[in-house]
């Protein structure tokens, strides 16, 4: 059986991909700044501006895969999540920041939104019903993403992956 975690790392991997070195977009720099720092670029979704001091460029799969499980799926505390749910949040995360992601659940679980995952947000996804939370999820997720500053120029690249995303729930 393939656990959560695989499935989830194997989605974001698909939309992630290879090495970009975009000189627009912020998270390509190790300042989070267009044009300010060093361009070190994207890979598998590991972007320089969240670990300005990794090697970017030469990061492997594997390397990516453990600081997916370390820094986003274990601080998500998503294997106590539903299946659905966690793959959904886990790829927010990656693309948004985990308290973002966490945000944007806790509204799609019509709970108190603080950004922390405690008690009263993990007892409301014990019993989520998945598919109306993908739903309002996806809502939270293009929300954000329409006042979001590169909406012009990244909009129908992030429409996507949350479509995709639904087709995949």
């Amino acid at each position: 059986m393939i656990s959560a975690f695989s499935k989830a790392f194997a989605a974001v991997i698909q939309v992630e991909g290879g090495l970009s070195l975009d000189p627009q977009d912020r998270g390509n720099w190790t300042s989070g700044t267009v044009g300010v720092g060093e361009l070190r670029g994207t890979k598998y979704g590991i972007a320089a501006h969240v670990y300005p001091d990794l090697d970017i460029r030469n990061l492997t799969l594997a390397q990516a895969r453990d600081i997916y499980y370390r820094d986003y799926w274990l601080p998500l505390h998503a294997d106590a999540m539903p299946e659905a749910v966690a793959v959904q949040v886990f790829d927010a995360a990656v693309n948004h920041g985990i308290k973002p992601a966490v945000r944007m659940m806790q509204r799609a679980l019509g709970v108190t939104v603080d950004g922390v995952i405690g008690p009263v947000t993990l007892n409301a996804m014990v019993s989520v019903d998945d598919a109306r939370f993908v739903a309002h999820f996806a809502a939270e997720r293009l929300m954000y993403y329409t006042d979001l500053a590169g909406w012009e120029a990244f909009g129908r690249g992030w429409t996507r992956r949350v479509a995709s995303n639904l087709r995949r729930a």
